[in-house]
């Protein structure tokens, strides 16, 4: 069993994963997961487009809650072409490193494939080692590095994830 940890004033207390429940966001979750994103990225999304994410996929617009507070979400899509693509995922900076992050791919993952993706892509900052790590560890790979892609002028890479590395990380 793994543990996540709560932040009670400074002090991290260990609390088992089956008090987590990863499920679909809903519309009151919105200012909950702004809180995140706001914590989380230097370049952030206006709610504007959370708003019209959930509208446009429920299924696959995912939150982490613990003891009825949200903690994490992630964002995920199908394109027309049939590629699934993680557009966004965040975790309240008190419970990161804690797996939170790995529970909610997981999940979008598994949705995605269920829905038919051919494969699963995302851009990562560069220097964002401890996600690049956890999307390798998810059977990701780098195919791309893309220059200049953020608005700092920081390069992304681009990573993949096929149906068949994620059968062989068998996480499932």
């Amino acid at each position: 069993m793994e543990d996540f940890a709560e932040s009670e004033g400074g002090v991290k207390k260990k609390i088992p994963i089956s008090l987590v429940t990863i499920r679909s966001a809903k519309l009151f979750d919105i200012p909950f997961i702004m809180r995140i994103e706001q914590a989380s990225f230097r370049e952030k999304y206006p709610r504007g487009l959370f708003l019209t994410f959930l509208e446009s996929n429920p299924d696959t617009f995912l939150v982490a809650e613990y003891n009825g507070k949200v903690i994490g979400y992630v964002m995920g899509y199908l394109r027309p072409d049939m590629e699934g693509h993680i557009m966004s995922i965040a975790v309240d900076p008190n419970y990161r490193g804690n797996g939170i992050g790995k529970a909610l791919m997981i999940a979008v993952i598994n949705k995605l494939f269920k829905k038919g993706a051919r494969w699963i892509g995302l851009e990562v900052r560069v220097s964002n080692v401890i996600a690049i790590n956890l999307y390798k560890k998810l059977g990701f790979k780098i195919t791309k590095r893309i220059y200049s892609y953020y608005s700092d002028g920081e390069d992304a890479f681009y990573m993949i994830l096929t149906p068949e590395d994620w059968k062989r990380v068998n996480l499932e």
